[in-house]
């Protein structure tokens, strides 16, 4: 999978991914969607943002997890 929106440079935010250059990182985006925020929302937080990376980022954080196992705590 290509991500064109998604951008790491060791030189910003200690190389996380961000989102096209921007001081933004990919992890904050998927925050405020997991916490309720409308597309409409994170936008007007964010105008540098596109609709198009909010659902980069969603895809992006995905593939991510879909590469490595995470601890989970027994029901």
């Amino acid at each position: 999978m290509k991500f064109t929106r998604i951008t790491v440079d060791p030189r910003q935010m200690d190389g996380m991914p961000c989102l096209r250059g921007l001081r933004i990182p990919v992890a904050t985006v998927v925050a405020m969607v997991a916490d309720g925020m409308t597309d409409a929302e994170i936008l007007r937080a964010y105008p540098s943002l596109e609709a198009a990376d909010i659902r980069e980022a969603l895809r992006y954080a995905a593939e991510a997890v879909r590469e490595r196992e995470l601890p989970l705590v027994a029901p």
